[in-house]
């Protein structure tokens, strides 16, 4: 197999909790917490969970919008965490992100024009003849036209801005986009729209994506592969059809027996998770669902389970696969 353009091992992201008269750390967040996995050039990796899950804050991390607090990401074999300001710099023509809101991902007081050319501004791309042109075809791209770039964002709709934040982010021809729940804003209808053009500049432009969502039917819709993220962690990942088709841990199997089905003479088996998502700051020790989860075993409440494959191309961190424990270890707990 070739090797991958994304290689995330054992990325962390922990944000100090402070209190007291002084300000003191009293405690921290764990945001992300160990989360390992590779993207191959020209897929498209989802990932979902609930919110709060740290989807977004792993995207933001790899890209080093949000400084890692442990971990490497290799981009093209080399570690982007040990890159100095101007060596990253140069990298991010390579690395760009679609930000969830396309209401605040955008400055009210430029024009389209100056948004879209800016990444080519600091990049030194072009001159200023040669950058205006470039946004008249980005813009069309995109599902535009070429005078929009004299307006400014409050001129467009929700769905347009999208598009805006889209032409942007394709300005300097990266390698690797970051879709931070692209569509989770915009209307239904318009989320289509949306999806169909990122599939369309994905095969025109060789784009490699990782799609974060909390829509399964999304997902399930634009991915190659699936990573299902909860409380920070990553508990499964695998290829869509397999991950729809024979969901492995259960917490996965809780996420997709929610998904609405669209045949009323269809009954599907709805599991009810009980209790709240723990709190990031205070995770349960041992495995972070066992709090919640409908098959949870004693081991699962001490050891933290490993993220291992237990098909082909199929990871879970579940102690229901792990071969090593005995048959009355995994007796499940009624």
């Amino acid at each position: 197999m070739a090797k991958p353009l994304l290689e995330v091992k054992g990325l962390k992201k922990y944000f100090d909790i402070k209190g007291g008269v002084l300000g003191r750390k009293v405690g921290e967040v764990k945001a992300v917490d160990d989360v390992s996995f590779t993207v191959h050039e020209g897929e498209i990796l989802g990932i979902v969970g609930e919110s709060g899950c740290g989807k977004s804050t792993t995207g933001k991390s790899i890209l080093r919008l949000i400084e890692p607090t442990e971990g490497e990401v290799f981009f093209d074999g080399q570690d982007i965490t040990k890159l100095g300001d101007e060596e990253m710099r140069k990298l991010r023509r390579d690395l760009q992100i679609i930000f969830q809101d396309p209401y605040a991902s955008l400055n009210p007081r430029h024009t389209i024009e100056k948004i879209v050319s800016e990444p080519l501004l600091i990049h030194g791309i072009g001159d200023e003849k040669s950058r205006k042109q470039k946004v008249k075809e980005l813009l069309e791209v995109v599902g535009l036209n070429a005078f929009h770039a004299a307006r400014y964002p409050h001129q467009f709709s929700g769905g347009q801005r999208q598009r805006i934040g889209i032409a942007r982010a394709l300005a300097v021809n990266p390698r690797l986009i970051i879709c931070d729940e692209p569509v989770s804003a915009l209307d239904v209808s318009v989320q289509s729209q949306i999806l169909n053009l990122m599939e369309d500049l994905k095969k025109e432009f060789h784009l490699t994506y990782i799609f974060i969502a909390h829509d399964l039917s999304v997902v399930k819709h634009i991915s190659d592969r699936v990573g299902v993220m909860y409380l920070g962690r990553m508990v499964e990942l695998t290829g869509k059809d397999e991950l729809y088709d024979s969901p492995k841990h259960p917490y996965t199997k809780a996420l997709l027996s929610a998904v609405p089905v669209p045949d009323p003479d269809e009954k599907s088996e709805r599991v009810i998770l009980e209790g709240d998502v723990p709190s990031p700051s205070n995770p349960p020790s041992g495995c972070a669902f066992h709090t919640r989860c409908p098959e949870c075993m004693d081991v699962c409440k001490t050891e933290r389970p490993s993220f291992r494959a237990v098909a082909d191309n199929h990871f879970v961190a579940c102690h229901l696969y792990d071969e090593s424990l005995s048959e009355v270890a995994i007796t499940t707990e009624k």
